[in-house]
C-alpha cells in the first residue's frame, strides 16, 4: 500500500487477519443492526431483503467470525460447510468446529458452496459475496438462498455502521439465534457477553490519562486504529484514549514521523499469526526497537506495551475479550 500521511488519509483497504480482500468500511451513519428478528419472514441484511422460510437445517458459514457465532449459539448440527480459518478456531469451539466440513482455506468459490445445496448463508466480511468468492448475495436470493451480511461490511458504504458498538454485535448474535429458533442461546450469549464486558470495564484502572496507539500491522507503513473501529470503541469503555481518534477512518495507513508527533503513552500490539511483515507482536516489537524513529517512542523506551489477539479486533464473538486483555494490560502497567 502507498504510504499516506495521517493527516491526508483517503481510503485504505486493510487487509484483515489472512484476507487479501476487503469490504467496505467507510463513514455512513447507518449503525442500525441488521433485522432478521423471525424464521419465516422477510428480514433485511444490509439492505436486501431475504426470505428465511423456516430455520436453516443446510448453512454455511464463509469466514471464521460467522462461523464462531454460529458454534457458540450450539449450530454445528445445522452446518454443512465453513471456510476460511484465519487463525486457531477458540478453544471453547474446538470441538464443534471439527463437526464441519471445511468446504476451502479461504474463500470456496460459487459452484462449491452451491454442490453444498445450502438454505443459509452468513458472512461478517463482504468479501465472501464477491464474483470470485461465493458470489452476490442478490444472485443467491434469486435461487431463494437467503445470505446474512453484518452490518459492519455491507457492500454500499452507506449502509455500513459508521461505528462498531457492542449492542450492534450483540444484535448481530441474536438475530442469527432468531433465524435458527434458537432465541433462547442468542439470549444466554448476550448475557455472559454482557457480564465480561461489564467486569472488563469494572476492574480497568481508571484516571490512567493514557493515549494508545492500536498497532495492526505493517512496518514501514504501519496500519492503526482510527475512529469507528472496535478499538477506539474499546478505548472508550475502558476509559481511554485512542491517540489516532481524530481521524474520521478505521485503519488508516500513517507514518512513524507523525506517529511521533503524538508519542501514544502505550501501544497495543496485534499478534496475527498469518505470517505477513509485522504481523506477529514479537515481530513489531523487533521492528519497534531497531526503526529510529519508532525506537524514541515514550511507550517503546519504557516497554509499555499490550499484545492482544489480532482476530480479536474484528467485530465478532471475541469483540469483549479485546477489552479483557486491554483491561488486564493497563492494570498491568499502571496498576
Amino acid at each position: 500500500m502507498k504510504t499516506m500521511r495521517i493527516k491526508g488519509l483517503l481510503g485504505v483497504c486493510l487487509l484483515l487477519p489472512g484476507l487479501a480482500a476487503c469490504g467496505a468500511s467507510g463513514t455512513a451513519s447507518s449503525g442500525a443492526p441488521n433485522a432478521a428478528r423471525s424464521s419465516g419472514a422477510v428480514t433485511t441484511s444490509c439492505g436486501l431483503d431475504m426470505r428465511v422460510p423456516a430455520p436453516p437445517k443446510r448453512a454455511i458459514s464463509l469466514e471464521q467470525n460467522a462461523t464462531e457465532i454460529m458454534l457458540s449459539l450450539g449450530l454445528a448440527d445445522r452446518m454443512v460447510g465453513t471456510s476460511y480459518q484465519t487463525d486457531p478456531v477458540l478453544p471453547s469451539l474446538a470441538a464443534e468446529y471439527k463437526k464441519v466440513p471445511v468446504l476451502a482455506r479461504q474463500y470456496p468459490n460459487h459452484e462449491a458452496v452451491l454442490a453444498k445445496e445450502p438454505d443459509f448463508l452468513y458472512s461478517t466480511l463482504s468479501s465472501a459475496y464477491a464474483d470470485e468468492a461465493a458470489g452476490p448475495r442478490a444472485d443467491w436470493k434469486k435461487l431463494g438462498v437467503p445470505a446474512y451480511l453484518s452490518v459492519h461490511d455491507c457492500e454500499t458504504v452507506k449502509l455500513t455502521a459508521d461505528e462498531v458498538r457492542f449492542d450492534t454485535i450483540f444484535n448481530e448474535v441474536k438475530d442469527i439465534a432468531a433465524v435458527f429458533g434458537v432465541e433462547q442461546r442468542g439470549e444466554k450469549a448476550v448475557k455472559d457477553l454482557r457480564v465480561r464486558l461489564d467486569r472488563a470495564v469494572r476492574e480497568a484502572p481508571k484516571n490512567t490519562g493514557a493515549k494508545l496507539m492500536w498497532y495492526y500491522s505493517g512496518t514501514t507503513t504501519p496500519h492503526i486504529a482510527g475512529h469507528g473501529g472496535l478499538p477506539s470503541t474499546v478505548s472508550k469503555q475502558v476509559g481511554v484514549d485512542n491517540a489516532f481518534d481524530d481521524i474520521r477512518q478505521k485503519w488508516p495507513a500513517g507514518n512513524w514521523e507523525e506517529i511521533a508527533e503524538r508519542d501514544p503513552d502505550v501501544i497495543v500490539l496485534a499478534d496475527l499469526t498469518r505470517g505477513g511483515d509485522g504481523d506477529s507482536a514479537g515481530a513489531k516489537k523487533r521492528f519497534l526497537r531497531a526503526n529510529p524513529v519508532a525506537s524514541q517512542l515514550d511507550a517503546v523506551r519504557n516497554n509499555r506495551f499490550i499484545v492482544v489477539p489480532g482476530s480479536a479486533m474484528d467485530p465478532s464473538i471475541r469483540s469483549v475479550s479485546l477489552a479483557e486483555e486491554l483491561s488486564k494490560g493497563l492494570t498491568a502497567l499502571y496498576g
